[in-house]
């Protein structure tokens, strides 16, 4: 018996060895026809496995629908590309078919990983590019583009809602404000959650004030899911009460910060704060 065991687990063995080495051959032939040169004339970056993706391709090929094979293994993604192929000998014309009929998505270089799912005559290719949000600037580009944006927005009078604003005074850059906010936008990323209170109760003023800012007046925006700062303060100019907030004559001083975490639901945080100092 104990001959018969290791026969079967020799043979079992085998059979992944192959399977691995098809999706390998898959995979390689995709970046064949992304590469500089390629069939596929995309000059994009080669996708690597994801072993989550070819969780999804076999869920695909045994009828699971994408957003429920993409639920059900739990993997983020942003763009994704299912690219389904049914007929005999398929491997002898696999790189033929792809460069002829499916270009446009595997030369797309948003891309950055692939699974695959074979089994009979059809082989499931997945190609996507996982949630892996990022604000490609320095702090102090932030810092300089936001004030920018900003200060542009208040010299022009606009409506709030209902509430009608003139122009505002133009606002200067406070670092205390800045790490008041810089703190409430990590702790939001690290815990996951959107608001005005702090993970530890705490309120906008009270972040101000640990932060060493005597005011006379202080106000907090908040952002979650934008990757640039133009479209952060275009969102907070289209809210009433952030729009408000930022065309406040009264303030004179302002600090803006964000956090990143691709663990967290919204990916990317802004916080902005105000102040009248004393």
């Amino acid at each position: 018996m104990k001959a018969v065991l290791n026969v079967v687990f020799f043979a079992l063995l085998t059979a992944s060895q192959c399977v691995q080495a098809h999706t390998d051959e898959v995979v390689r032939i995709v970046n064949r026809l992304r590469a500089p040169g390629g069939s596929c004339a995309a000059n994009a970056p080669p996708v690597v496995s994801q072993g989550a993706l070819n969780a999804i391709a076999a869920q695909l090929a045994r009828g699971a629908t994408l957003d429920g094979a993409v639920k059900s293994v739990g993997y983020r993604l942003t763009v994704v590309h299912v690219i389904a192929l049914t007929g005999e000998g398929l491997h002898e014309r696999l790189e033929a078919l792809l460069a002829g009929h499916y270009c446009p998505q595997i030369g797309l270089p948003t891309l950055f990983e692939a699974g695959v799912h074979e089994g009979g005559d059809q082989i499931w290719i997945v190609l996507a590019a996982p949630f892996a949000p990022k604000v490609d600037m320095t702090r102090q580009q932030i810092a300089a583009r936001m004030l920018a944006l900003v200060n542009q927005a208040r010299a022009k009078p606009r409506r709030c809602g209902d509430q009608p604003f003139g122009t505002a005074r133009s606002i200067r850059w406070n670092e205390s404000l800045e790490s008041a906010a810089s703190l409430h936008a990590a702790d939001m990323a690290a815990n996951n959650y959107f608001g005005h209170t702090g993970g530890d109760g705490s309120t906008p003023a009270q972040r101000v004030t640990r932060a060493g800012y005597r005011y006379r007046m202080t106000g907090e925006n908040i952002a979650a899911g934008q990757l640039s700062p133009e479209e952060v303060v275009s969102g907070w100019l289209k809210s009433p009460t952030h729009c408000a907030n930022l065309m406040n004559d009264m303030y004179t001083e302002m600090g803006v910060a964000t956090a990143v975490s691709a663990t967290s639901t919204m990916g990317v945080y802004w916080v902005q704060l105000f102040g009248l100092p004393m």
